[in-house]
């Protein structure tokens, strides 16, 4: 994208069908952008997608607004915070009520440890992204949390040995 290109006024509104979710070439270029570094400056995202600052403030807001960026995280360490273990733990529902998943997935992401929740498809029902200081940590989370619940049949864990997060993609 060129670099001297200047948008003036609000940001357009993508005719619908253009592109993924309505999205045009510059919305995706921001939402990659701030994917990668969602501290990036006002002023550095809007020279680097070749738009005036004003309107990139209205952009971003307009992709919040719309649900498209749905908040700004932390990349932490769980090292530093004395919680270096991660695991997978997919996990298997026995009675599948409305009232049971809703009980499950509202409880689940309130445990101590549970950085994500995935209800996924096939032999398994959730996947649980957590971390725990040790694997004794690990086991007794699993014990204490999982298996004692009622509606879990099963609850299998795999250590995750790395991490590496990927990146929005632009379409491409």
């Amino acid at each position: 994208m060129p670099k001297d290109r200047r948008t003036p006024g609000p940001a357009p509104r993508a005719a619908p069908g253009t592109g993924p979710g309505g999205l045009d070439e510059v919305d995706r270029e921001l939402v990659r952008l701030l994917a990668a570094d969602g501290r990036m400056a006002n002023n550095a995202l809007a020279e680097a997608t070749g738009i005036a600052p004003s309107t990139c403030l209205m952009r971003v807001r307009s992709l919040r607004e719309r649900g498209v960026i749905k908040g700004f995280h932390a990349d932490v360490d769980l090292g530093a915070l004395g919680q270096p273990l991660q695991a997978l733990v997919a996990v298997r529902i026995g009675a599948h009520s409305r009232d049971e998943i809703n009980r499950f997935r509202t409880k689940v992401p309130e445990l101590p440890g549970v950085l994500s929740l995935f209800h996924v498809s096939g032999a398994n029902d959730y996947l649980l992204h957590v971390s725990a200081a040790s694997p004794d940590a690990l086991r007794e989370f699993v014990l204490d949390h999982l298996t004692a619940d009622p509606a879990v049949v099963h609850a299998e864990t795999s250590l995750i040995f790395e991490h590496v997060r990927g990146g929005v993609t632009n379409g491409a």
